[in-house]
């Protein structure tokens, strides 16, 4: 009997990975292919190239642990052609065959593999048109005259400044002003670089 490598990720903690791996265990009998390990990137964008689960699946691929590895859909291996490609290459040399389960597709045959660039490369392209659409909206809103961003904080930096080096401890100083510690630190430094006058309250 042939073995299996199932890789399922999520990108966010609350997700659940357990959701993709129950239907790749039905997946791999319905295959007739014998489950060698279970790889799960937990909390992990599919930009990264670098994964944990993944490097240690490609390392055991060398290894020749397993014959194929099984996804739930092609995005779970990789977000980006290349990267999704070079998988695909890696294993294809070491004789590892790919499946997908939503797409229904494996690299087994030229036809296979054909689609699965096909179906990478629509992916891709999806996403650069959202990139572009929020680019695009972000242009709108600037010719408006609509602010882009958070809004700036309305503080009184000379006070500020007054407040932390007159020895007001910097947490006191930060909730008096609605800032976290950090911006009170930054205010002060800067101040000090541009030699800002703190106010005199007269």
């Amino acid at each position: 009997m042939k073995r299996a490598a199932l890789y399922a990720r999520v990108s966010t903690l609350d997700q659940h990975p357990e959701t993709q791996a129950i239907e790749l265990r039905q997946f791999a009998r319905q295959r007739g292919y014998e489950i060698a390990e279970e790889y799960v990137d937990h909390g992990v964008s599919g930009i990264k190239v670098r994964r944990p689960a993944l490097d240690r699946l490609l390392k055991n691929a060398h290894r020749r642990r397993f014959d194929a590895v099984l996804v739930w859909s092609c995005d779970r291996l990789a977000r980006s052609t290349r990267h999704f490609l070079q998988v695909l290459d890696e294993l294809n040399a070491l004789g590892i065959q790919f499946h997908s389960q939503r797409e229904a597709i494996d690299t087994e045959g030229p036809l296979g593999r054909a689609i699965v660039i096909i179906i990478s490369a629509i992916a891709e392209l999806e996403k650069s048109l959202i990139v572009e659409r929020v680019r695009a909206g972000m242009r709108r809103a600037k010719l408006e005259g609509r602010r882009i961003g958070r809004t700036p904080l309305d503080v009184d930096h000379a006070a500020l400044v007054k407040d932390r080096l007159s020895g007001m401890s910097l947490t006191i100083v930060a909730k008096k002003h609605g800032l976290s510690r950090a911006s009170v630190v930054r205010f002060v430094r800067d101040s000090q670089r541009n030699d800002i006058p703190a106010a005199t309250g007269e």
